[in-house]
């Protein structure tokens, strides 16, 4: 690869962990399963964005709201179709009445396939899940700008999140 291709790889990879981070907040199941290759490999026998789609949708329905910050991207490309990285990830996730901070390292494969990068794998590893003291989401709302604490309009505002929630 030339540095130039070399650099638009980098950042459509770049994309894909932001896209997802974006999409499963959001619950965007649509976009988040359309960041996998399409015979992507779901659990031992399954494959397939049916498949990965049905498993996203069974964990989410497991918690509330998710907040996923991408952090540091190292990529390491292998070919012009062909990488690989590791991905940092600070999350925070309602779990029931508890509000949960977690540290993530993603461990994923990336595969170009026509024009587009798409995960092959992503692979979730923890460092630490941890409940935080006050839940956010008790708090009064925060009607931004008047106060700077209090509940805000996400994720309620997204469209997605009110479907995958049958609003």
């Amino acid at each position: 690869m030339n540095a130039v291709d070399r650099l638009v790889a980098h950042e459509e990879i770049r994309q894909l962990a932001s896209r997802y981070a974006l999409a499963l907040d959001s619950r965007d199941l649509d976009t988040l399963v359309g960041l996998f290759v399409a015979d992507v490999r779901v659990g031992r026998d399954e494959r397939g964005r049916d498949a990965l789609r049905a498993s996203f949708e069974a964990s989410l329905r497991g918690i509330g709201i998710s907040i996923l910050n991408v952090g540091t991207h190292v990529i390491d490309v292998v070919d012009d179709a062909h990488a690989t990285g590791h991905v940092y990830c600070k999350g925070e996730i309602q779990d029931g009445d508890r509000w949960i901070h977690q540290a993530i390292l993603y461990r994923d494969t990336y595969e170009r396939r026509g024009d587009h990068w798409y995960f092959v794998r992503r692979i979730h590893e923890l460092w630490y899940g941890a409940e935080v003291g006050v839940n956010p989401l008790s708090l009064p709302p925060a009607n931004w700008p008047e106060h700077h604490d209090g509940r805000g309009t996400l994720p309620e505002c997204w469209k997605t999140w009110n479907e995958f929630n049958g609003r």
